[in-house]
């Protein structure tokens, strides 16, 4: 009987979930000899063409991780897809479009000239930029297109699981490898090794009555041990957030960001987090509610930091805008 066939592939993202695909520790050896791993560019030589060769359907499952950020990235989301039984959106950038998704606050040619001309450590004073296409002696070169809108993975091809993170924690990594495995698979559509609740509900910090009177950076103090980061003015996304990580970084003294995306029933995770801050303002005179919010350094990079690209707002509107 053959084995299942597994692919990994990177898209538009720093690499981590590569490496947490590693986390799973010395389980990774009973996976190896229980599946056979197809493509993997940054671990095996495998090309693009050896999986255009490949059956429909030929891959049993393919952790995809990565937004779509260029025409190379949206070519091998649909490769994928075609190639694949189970498609899942693996890690923060596939599903929600991550850190890197806040590029949509921009568009394509305020982030070309920022990188390429206007940023100090660069002398470009001839304004090049890259090209899609080049004439060169040894004959044309070609590179992806950068698109104005970064996407995320079920923006653009059909995904059947999304696992959470950035990058996912070992645990997660190793219950959908061993849900397909096994086939106790769920509900199409299901996030997968992660929780129901909020990341609040499994800190173990303790908890009072919230009210904040003021926010403080993370770096202006030194949080008491054991209580409630947001309770001391520390801004922690605990609030909008899945639970499933158990709540790694507020239980060492370090805000939750919001990697793991909105909670179950909740489409925007900013708006969530907003709404929550909202019922815990100690004020309900305007000003003084000014005053405290103005605390908050860049509310969208916060509230949105890992969820803009999947959220109802997607993108900052700009006259350029190209879908």
């Amino acid at each position: 009987m053959s084995k299942p066939k597994v692919a990994l592939y990177w898209a538009a993202s720093c690499g981590g979930c590569e490496i947490a695909v590693l986390d799973i520790g010395d389980r990774i050896l009973p996976l190896t000899e229980a599946v056979d791993i197809v493509f993997w560019p940054c671990a095996i030589d495998v090309k693009y063409d050896d999986v255009r060769a490949m059956e429909d359907g030929e891959i049993d499952l393919c952790l995809f991780n990565g937004a779509i950020r260029t025409s190379e990235n949206l070519e091998m989301a649909e490769l994928m897809r075609r190639k694949s039984k189970i498609l899942v959106a693996y890690g923060s950038c596939a599903s929600e479009g991550c850190v890197i998704g806040l590029a949509n606050l921009k568009d394509k040619k305020d982030i070309l000239e920022g990188s390429y001309i206007t940023s100090p450590a660069v002398d470009n004073p001839d304004r090049i930029l890259p090209q899609t296409s080049s004439t060169v002696p040894e004959g044309e070169l070609d590179l992806p297109e950068f698109y104005d809108t970064l996407r995320t993975l079920d923006q653009v091809v059909d995904v059947d699981y999304y696992v959470p993170g950035c990058p996912p924690v070992a645990d997660q990594t190793w219950a959908v490898l061993t849900a397909v495995l096994e086939g106790n698979l769920p509900e199409k559509g299901s996030v997968v090794g992660a929780g129901t609740k909020i990341v609040c509900d499994e800190c173990p910090l303790d908890k009072e009555e919230k009210k904040i009177s003021e926010f403080k950076r993370p770096h202006e103090v030194i949080p008491e041990p054991d209580k409630c980061l947001l309770e001391q003015g520390i801004y922690c996304a605990g609030i909008g957030t899945r639970a499933g990580c158990e709540a790694l970084c507020p239980t060492v003294g370090m805000p939750c960001r919001g990697c793991y995306g909105p909670p179950p029933g909740v489409k925007d995770q900013g708006a969530k987090i907003i709404s929550a801050l909202g019922s815990i303002i100690d004020s309900e005179d305007p000003e003084v509610v000014d005053r405290i919010l103005a605390q908050i350094p860049n509310p969208t990079s916060l509230f949105y930091r890992f969820s803009l690209a999947h959220s109802i707002l997607r993108r900052k509107t700009t006259d350029g805008y190209k879908d």
